[in-house]
């Protein structure tokens, strides 16, 4: 997804020094994969001090983005949605602790500017969970 959204900044007459990647993984093999595929690419990036889960331990807590693009992992069960119950990014409700899909819209959300937009790719069931 990094490389497709630099693409599009080339392509569209922008430079690759007007964007900047902030991003999050609680993988430590993911982590330094992803940190090295920017690095070769010369893509500022900002992946946090270390490998972090992005519900319990958020290393961009002030971040305010004008434009987020997440390709989230899917279904997740066990998020630990549980000890999050009064946490500030549930502005549309708690989500459900078994799947993990509707606390990843609402932390993209509390990480936009009042102006920003946001797309992320989400499982094909995910606007359908639950009892219908």
């Amino acid at each position: 997804m990094f490389i497709q959204s630099e693409k599009f900044v080339e392509n569209h007459q922008g430079k690759l020094g007007d964007i900047a990647v902030y991003r999050q993984e609680s993988n430590p093999t993911t982590w330094r994969l992803c940190k090295m595929n920017l690095a070769i690419r010369g893509i500022d990036s900002n992946l946090g001090g270390e490998h972090a889960d992005t519900f319990h331990k958020d290393l961009h807590k002030s971040l305010k983005a004008d434009y987020i693009l997440a390709n989230p992992p899917f279904n997740i069960s066990d998020w630990g949605g549980n000890r999050l119950l009064d946490d500030a990014r549930w502005n549309f409700g708690i989500p459900p602790e078994g799947n993990a899909n509707y606390a990843w819209i609402q932390h993209m959300i509390s990480k936009l500017t009042p102006s920003g937009s946001a797309g992320f790719v989400l499982s094909n069931g995910s606007m359908s969970t639950g009892p219908a």
